[in-house]
């Protein structure tokens, strides 16, 4: 079940790059970086994912990423994920991270599964909103 919202961030795409993918289609490469809220404290996040077309249509995308806030906090995470395409160009997933934090500010993220939601526009505007997962 959905516990309580934890974060969210906004952002922007900063690069994308086709991979070769032995076992099947092409993999495309994300990167992106974002600033918004984790737990009540301020951050900026910078993180790359990649993603593959599966047969039916839908994406499958695995990632990781570095969060750090003003005060010298920092987490990492790594999580997957599945998207949809919309109809006006834009990608929408939704999976689970796994956060690895030393601050105590994040320190209880080490335990949990944390589910996002991660929106990217057709201009590669970025929007996650990240929930406990309880």
């Amino acid at each position: 079940m959905l516990g309580e919202k934890i974060g969210e961030s906004s952002g922007k795409v900063t690069s994308q790059r086709v991979l070769p993918n032995p076992g099947g289609g092409p993999k495309m490469e994300t990167s992106f970086q974002g600033v918004g809220s984790m737990l009540g404290v301020n951050e900026t996040e910078t993180a790359t994912y990649t993603a593959m077309l599966r047969p039916d249509g839908s994406l499958y995308g695995e990632g990781q990423g570095i969060v750090m806030s003003k005060e010298g906090d920092t987490a990492t995470w790594v999580g997957q994920g599945v998207g949809t395409f919309k109809k006006d160009g834009a990608i929408s997933y939704r999976g689970a991270i796994y956060v690895q934090s030393a601050s105590p500010k994040w320190a209880r993220l080490n335990s949990q599964a944390v589910v996002y939601e991660y929106e990217v526009d057709a201009q590669g505007n970025t929007r996650s909103q990240l929930f406990e997962w309880k």
